[in-house]
């Protein structure tokens, strides 16, 4: 029985890991310095503190932590705001938790004022009993520590919890945390997608085909499990 689902956001329950690369490009711009080839792998599951920690490291940076955050929040707030969609299918499903009882939460690496910009943009507050980010615990991922302070939060075991997940080290958060994880296709990581797939316990296109029949078994609903197994 799934007491609750945890979503990550970039990736998984949004679209917007597109906006990352020009707001990279645009920022070490500013410094002339040229965007590397490697630095979304380099970067991935860290959190927005752990990410500026690395950019000021690797770009000798004369900014402050602080002043980095600021700087990307700035840059991108308006576009989680008007331009990031959430993918297709997460109202319904999102829905369909509240109406089965089915806790929700966000367990994401990103910083809490453009979650927070993305859920109110599209309304979708109502709907969540936990957000939080990876700046709220010690380590980001593929350390579980985001994945168990959510479920911690909603009083549900891990064993309880399906993660939505698009990325390796979140899956393997997930996982870590002992919680059943559902990869979640992207096109920005469609590369990994046979590496997803292996490491999952289940993989989606998209929402839409999770709620059409009933797919995640509630507290007020038992007996239906229709996830494909990978």
């Amino acid at each position: 029985m799934t007491e609750a689902v945890i979503f990550d956001l970039d990736g998984s329950m949004v679209d917007s890991m597109w906006i990352w690369k020009n707001i990279d490009i645009e920022y070490l711009g500013k410094f002339g310095i040229p965007l590397p080839e490697n630095l979304q792998s380099c970067i991935e599951g860290m959190s927005f503190s752990e990410t500026a920690a690395y950019f000021k490291d690797r770009f000798q940076l004369p900014c402050t932590l602080e002043e980095i955050k600021a700087d990307w929040n700035r840059m991108a707030k308006d576009k989680y705001s008007f331009e990031v969609p959430v993918k297709e299918g997460v109202p319904e499903l999102l829905e369909y938790c509240k109406e089965h009882g089915i806790k929700i939460g966000i367990a994401t690496s990103n910083s809490r004022e453009l979650v927070e910009a993305l859920v109110y943009a599209h309304h979708l507050e109502s709907y969540f009993d936990c957000i939080m980010t990876a700046c709220d615990v010690s380590k980001g991922k593929p350390a579980p520590d985001i994945y168990l302070a959510v479920a911690e939060a909603l009083h549900v075991a891990p064993e309880n919890c399906l993660v939505f997940e698009d990325i390796i080290p979140g899956i393997q958060a997930g996982l870590s945390a002992g919680m059943k994880v559902c990869a979640v296709y992207d096109k920005y990581s469609e590369h990994q997608d046979e590496e997803k797939r292996r490491m999952a316990d289940y993989y989606t296109y998209h929402f839409r085909e999770l709620t059409k029949e009933g797919i995640i078994v509630g507290p007020s609903e038992v007996g239906k499990q229709v996830f494909a197994q990978c």
